[in-house]
């Protein structure tokens, strides 16, 4: 894995392309209105019977800024008053969800996202951490994988404190970048010092990990800025890091729409950042896992994929991926065996529904036979940039070149440009295809057409 990527501007022009992030297959884009709270209630019925282990995910979507790059489902607003109708919806949700599961169905990871998990007070934080651990069998050894998303802007040394004393062990900083110019252009202004308290309470406290989160291509960004806020990162030595594409779609996403699109970099300079930003992460002893993650060579999920063990889900790469997802909260996804399911996205509807003592189960779908083998391909590529054939033939009981007649012409070109390798035992992404992953994941998607690509960012 030491030679994890190799920078090719000519595949990178030529396979570019818009498509899904795939952490899900079929993705949501294929969510249908004919899943509702039924099927969900069906799905957790057969999770209890197997005593399938568990992983949380809570929304919480409040913000007191809006940040003008955001696709976020979240509610801006500066009154803290309106965190409380939410919660109390919320805690009626984990009531109803969590009496058809097995108290013997472990929570072995939990994650709240949002949003801004911290715009809660410290009271909110405690009443919503009794309600989940109430309703659900928590681990109370430091063992589990418990993390939060953290705006530095809204946590302090105390807040710290409370997370780690509810049994966070994992932090997760948003930063995006510490340019000043680049920070005004996107209403997030943030200093370095905010930034670093916060992880040195993080490490003081014993957090088990610390994961900051970066966007490349925002207005004003230069290769040599970003280089600068690179540096100031690694000096704070997250164990992970995340270095997203922005990807302008203001006709999607209102914020964005406050963008000057003049002052976002070209496509020649985002790609200079990035490959200068890969440069710098390598040099610094960070591996690359896949898509926008790094991670330092000790971390789990750098094990994880040397072990052939890493998975991937709606919360990104995970180790935990053979556990039922639940998705608690507005707009949460939940993957329950071979369902995927949506709350709604409309916080009115979301807390009207369970007012009626009514889940909020919006929409989903059923995964086919076909879907949970081209799943199965699609992971085994993004997680481990290889495919073994002969696994797949025998998991699913099909000959391979045959199932997939249609797409080996495409497969062939990209043996051609160099991006894979492929013979009947395997298919290996080569370093110099790997930030391009997405792109090889695509040929084995069913769904993907040149009408809903526009609803997908570019790869890099």
């Amino acid at each position: 894995m030491l030679d994890a990527i190799r920078w090719d501007s000519d595949l990178i022009r030529r396979y570019d392309l818009a498509g899904p992030r795939y952490t899900s297959y079929p993705t949501a884009v294929q969510f249908n209105t004919r899943v509702g709270a039924f099927d969900l209630l069906h799905a957790l019925r057969d999770s209890r019977k197997a005593v399938r282990p568990l992983s949380l995910y809570v929304h919480v979507p409040f913000c007191a800024n809006i940040c003008y790059y955001c696709g976020c489902n979240k509610v801006i607003t500066k009154d803290r008053g309106r965190a409380q109708p939410y919660l109390q919806r919320l805690e009626q949700e984990i009531k109803m969800i969590a009496c058809h599961l097995n108290p013997h169905q472990i929570v072995e990871q939990l994650h709240l996202g949002g949003g801004t998990p911290t715009f809660l007070s410290h009271t909110e934080l405690r009443q919503l951490m009794a309600q989940v651990r109430k309703h659900f069998s928590l681990l109370d050894d430091d063992s589990g994988d418990y993390s939060i998303e953290i705006d530095p802007r809204e946590a302090d040394w105390s807040t710290m404190g409370l997370l780690r004393e509810l049994g966070f062990n994992r932090v997760s900083l948003g930063v995006q970048d510490l340019d000043p110019q680049v920070q005004r252009a996107v209403n997030r202004l943030q200093s370095l010092d905010e930034t670093r308290a916060i992880v040195e309470a993080a490490r003081t406290l014993q957090f088990r990990s610390v994961n900051i989160d970066l966007i490349y291509g925002l207005p004003k960004q230069t290769p040599a800025s970003f280089a600068r806020t690179l540096d100031e990162i690694i000096g704070l030595q997250p164990d992970r890091l995340s270095v997203f594409n922005y990807a302008h779609m203001p006709e999607r996403f209102m914020p964005q729409r406050r963008i000057n699109s003049v002052e976002l970099p070209s496509s020649g300079e985002k790609l200079a950042i990035l490959q200068r930003a890969i440069e710098q992460l390598t040099s610094a002893g960070y591996r690359y896992i896949g898509m926008d993650h790094f991670a330092l060579a000790d971390d789990e999920l750098a094990i994880a994929q040397e072990e052939s063990t890493l998975q991937r889900n709606f919360q990104g790469y995970t180790t935990h991926g053979h556990c039922d997802l639940i998705g608690l909260g507005v707009s949460a996804i939940s993957q329950v065996g071979d369902l995927y399911c949506q709350n709604s996205s409309d916080l009115n509807d979301y807390q009207m529904h369970l007012a009626s003592d009514q889940l909020a189960t919006k929409r989903g779908l059923h995964c086919t036979s076909d879907d949970r083998l081209r799943r199965a391909v699609i992971q085994q590529l993004i997680c481990y940039f290889s495919l073994n054939i002969a696994g797949i033939e025998h998991a699913f009981n099909v000959d391979f070149r045959g199932y997939f007649n249609e797409v080996w012409p495409q497969l062939e070109a990209m043996v051609s440009d160099g991006l894979i390798e492929m013979d009947e035992k395997q298919i290996r992404v080569l370093p110099a295809g790997r930030l391009l992953v997405r792109s090889v994941c695509m040929v084995f998607d069913v769904y993907l057409n040149a009408h809903n690509r526009q609803l997908f960012s570019r790869v890099i």
